[in-house]
């Protein structure tokens, strides 16, 4: 029983919950606010530093010439998840709210996963190679089509929004130091794989911070006055529905489109996740002061869902691929 819930619920995640907790309780404002604010940039920053450090060249190149492949993930991530966003309005807006409802839109905006894709495909027994190519490729395309998909979402709302100038501002604070983390990888590459896991805490501190901050000004606006419980609870199954209608869309895509099980494995695994490493720090620059909390909550509720739904399913896959691996090696 224990051991299930661990996979359900890890530490990272009952972190997340511990400092929605405390933004509750000891929201940050004024002064301290201010310097939270820019502890959050400089933290965000080192956050894509290191990403582009990790990036290796060969694996991405070992993968980039899956081409068909590549383009089912990137229009799974880029297109049919904010079809989808915008097709289920008449029903997502009147339940949640306008706030959430503009959370949601933001988190079908985004990039695929890159960590976790790669390591659920791997775990399932799928193309590796062809996993850390999309994924990566995913996370850095995101960087420019995001705030781009953002801004037709938001105008096909009714709002407006700047979405070039979100473009240029993400690609200063985010863009420019992935970069320079990647171009510095053959003096870093070595000395950041060494330090994988304590370098993992500075990833998981940078998205517990970004979040604390988001947290305190929304609470300070009223956000939990706003936000009633049962638009949390609806919120929570509207994520459930989304994820699933993802799942078997790229699971029947593969498929159809004659991908070998492997291969659809990977389309499964980064074509329906999102991205909260990449989310949390965007949400900083495309939204305001207090619209940052409202617009991270559904992006916090679909990562916790598409992790534990994620581990059961790439178990699963693991399970039905032995048999086959082991009859070709007959």
């Amino acid at each position: 029983m224990l051991r299930h819930l661990r996979i359900l619920f890890d530490n990272f995640t009952l972190a997340l919950l511990a400092v929605i907790a405390v933004a509750s309780l000891l929201p940050c404002s004024g002064t301290a606010a201010l310097v939270f604010e820019q502890l959050t940039r400089l933290a965000v920053g080192l956050l894509f530093f290191l990403h582009g450090a990790r990036l290796s060249r060969q694996a991405i190149l070992a993968g980039a010439g899956h081409w068909r492949l590549h383009l089912l993930v990137f229009a799974c991530t880029f297109a049919l998840f904010p079809l989808l966003g915008l097709a289920l309005r008449p029903w997502l807006a009147p339940w949640v709210g306008p706030e959430l409802y503009l959370g949601i839109l933001y988190l079908c905006a985004l990039p695929g996963t890159v960590q976790s894709a790669i390591a659920f495909t791997a775990l399932a027994r799928g193309n590796v190679a062809a996993a850390v190519c999309s994924a990566s490729a995913s996370s850095i395309l995101g960087i420019f089509l995001t705030p781009l998909l953002v801004g037709v979402l938001l105008e096909a709302r009714g709002a407006e929004t700047d979405s070039l100038g979100a473009v240029g501002q993400i690609v200063v604070q985010l863009l420019l130091p992935f970069l320079a983390g990647h171009l510095l990888r053959p003096w870093l590459g070595a000395w950041v794989e060494r330090h994988g896991r304590t370098l993992r805490l500075v990833d998981q501190g940078s998205i517990l911070l970004v979040v604390y901050t988001a947290f305190s000004a929304a609470v300070v606006e009223g956000l939990w006055h706003t936000v009633p419980v049962e638009a949390l609870l609806l919120l929570g199954v509207i994520c459930c529905l989304l994820l699933a209608l993802v799942l078997g869309s790229t699971a029947w895509l593969g498929r159809r489109l004659g991908f070998s099980l492997e291969d659809r494995i990977v389309i499964v695994f980064c074509g329906s996740k999102k991205s909260l490493a990449t989310g949390a720090p965007m949400a900083q620059v495309l939204f305001a002061g207090a619209a940052v909390g409202p617009a991270l909550l559904p992006l916090m509720v679909f990562h916790q869902i598409q992790l534990m739904v994620c581990a059961v399913l790439a178990q699963r896959y693991a399970r039905r691929a032995e048999p086959l691996a082991a009859q070709s090696a007959r």
